[in-house]
């Protein structure tokens, strides 16, 4: 339990320093915000609980997959919170992700990349 606890405070304070850094600097922020910082704390708890290799290269393979048709939402953020305000902004940029993995599932498939 002090493990899980722990894993749970680290990942909590990187988020933590992110919304900080981010008040502080919009570029700083991006940049620290797009560090891949939780995807490495993944790969580290799982290697000290000791899982196989094949299961953190499978985690950084799929994380890079499923990184891709997130992007899109980061443009489109910008331009509708100006029009619409933050929460139908947030809403319409989550809808706009799932419908572009969706998309983005189906061409994968064609190539032998399975993400659903």
């Amino acid at each position: 339990m002090k493990w899980l606890i722990t894993k749970y405070l680290i990942t909590a304070a990187v988020v933590v320093l992110v919304s900080e850094v981010a008040k502080r600097s919009d570029r700083f922020g991006g940049f620290v915000a797009a560090l891949p910082m939780i995807t490495l704390l993944t790969l580290v708890w799982l290697h000290v609980e000791h899982q196989p290799d094949v299961k953190l290269a499978n985690h950084a393979w799929y994380t890079f997959w499923y990184v891709v048709p997130t992007l899109p939402m980061f443009l489109a953020f910008p331009w509708l919170l100006q029009r619409l305000g933050f929460w139908w902004t947030l809403g319409s940029c989550a809808l706009i992700t799932m419908a572009c993995f969706g998309v983005f599932a189906l061409v994968m498939k064609r190539f032998g990349i399975v993400l659903l």
